[in-house]
């Protein structure tokens, strides 16, 4: 595995660099903005801003890679990312921030998309699990160590903007430097909704949910914590806490979910996700159940989104695998680009306990259309076509480095 991980270092450094910068940012951004005295409702927006910015760069990542290359691409935006982390303090107006939000959310969908499709390149078919699974750990385990940065000063200080932006223009240093050759890449093909939807409801309808809820949580989970007393470095163990405890669930979730149907494991994951949601409006002024509720609320709804992925994958043809995953991950963003804004209109009419409400209506409501679904098609599902898949929100070139890929080339 070594061998294989040296070459692609470069890339795996300078995707964790950005990922510290990143996540540091997001969180960072929700603290602050609580402070400046910005609304629930405003700062819903604002957050909600990122993701829209994320859905509009999907498609725009491939026509600028193929017009200006991948480190002149890479540098282009990690150099514009920098500088928006530094003009969030040096103009602190809300709709200016909106403003970079979307830049923000578009320039980072280009940079995942270099990464990933340069990843997926360099690694041979039969190994594409391996550096799957250190990608994904590589993920979580920078957006885990960007809360901790919190710790390092006062949100209100210039200091942790400008670590932001350090952090993202460092990750500039090893991708530029990096002898891999660069890779041809070719735009992803995407299923029509519809279509998606008559293959496998719960899995469009579960996408979409999870969006609705993880865009909230990324959004405005830590100004929840701000509003129940939580210090900064309360708020900084609090996300690491939902993430870690979504990081340790994800392969237990879905090995459960290779050996039973989807469909029946999805509703129990959004239901007892419902039940952990409501705990945490009773938890909140209690530190150490806030933190314990947190992290199993995390683990179950950082489940969602892949067990859903996995469930389509069973209903689609290998061939249809990358074009059916990629239109999930643009439903996914929709959601994203919602929640935020559906959230912090809720926190700022009814409070901010309107939040994990919003949680377990999101949870439940999912639940309670899995069984409807199910016991309106009772018809006996095939078998599982490929392994779970452990993910987060990430292109959709990522996609060509999934296990399930190995099938399809195997097939054709």
């Amino acid at each position: 595995m070594l061998p294989l991980i040296i070459p692609i270092g470069a890339l795996l450094l300078g995707v964790s660099l950005l990922l510290l910068g990143n996540g540091l940012l997001n969180t960072l951004l929700a603290v602050r903005g609580s402070m400046e005295g910005y609304s629930d409702s405003l700062m819903g927006f604002i957050m909600s801003a990122y993701f829209v910015g994320f859905f509009i760069g999907t498609f725009l990542a491939i026509p600028l890679i193929n017009r200006i290359g991948y480190i002149r691409t890479f540098a282009f935006c990690a150099s514009l990312i920098s500088c928006s982390a530094l003009l969030h303090v040096l103009f602190i107006n809300p709709y200016f921030w909106m403003f970079l939000r979307v830049m923000a959310g578009v320039l980072l969908v280009v940079l995942y998309t270099v990464v990933e499709s340069w990843l997926t390149a360099h690694t041979p078919t039969q190994q594409r699990g391996r550096v799957f699974a250190v990608y994904m750990i590589v993920n979580l385990g920078a957006l885990t160590i960007a809360q901790q940065l919190l710790r390092l000063d006062s949100p209100l200080s210039f200091v942790l903007f400008a670590i932001a932006a350090i952090l993202v223009s460092a990750g500039l240093a090893p991708v530029t430097l990096t002898r891999l050759t660069q890779p041809v890449i070719t735009n992803v093909e995407r299923l029509k909704f519809k279509t998606l939807y008559s293959l496998a409801p719960v899995a469009v309808v579960g996408t979409f949910f999870s969006g609705l809820a993880m865009g909230a949580f990324w959004g405005m989970a830590p100004i929840y914590g701000i509003h129940v007393g939580l210090k900064v470095n309360g708020v900084a163990t609090f996300m690491s806490c939902a993430i870690l405890g979504g990081a340790l669930c994800q392969y237990p979730m879905g090995r459960y979910s290779d050996k039973h149907d989807r469909r029946i494991v999805l509703a129990f994951i959004s239901f007892f996700a419902s039940l952990a949601a409501l705990l945490l409006s009773f938890s909140a002024y209690i530190d150490v159940l806030l933190l314990l509720t947190i992290a199993i609320y995390g683990g179950l709804a950082f489940s969602v989104y892949p067990v859903a992925i996995s469930h389509l994958v069973d209903q689609l043809e290998p061939e249809d695998n990358l074009a059916g995953v990629s239109g999930l991950l643009l439903l996914y963003g929709v959601g994203a680009a919602v929640g935020p804004a559906i959230a912090g209109q809720l926190m700022y009419y009814f409070g901010h306990q309107a939040l994990p409400v919003y949680f377990f209506l999101t949870q439940m409501i999912l639940a309670a259309y899995i069984v409807r679904i199910y016991k309106s098609h009772k018809e006996e599902q095939p078998e599982h076509a490929s392994p779970f898949v452990p993910m987060v929100r990430t292109s959709p070139s990522v996609l060509d480095m999934l296990p399930d890929e190995d099938i399809k080339s195997s097939e054709n």
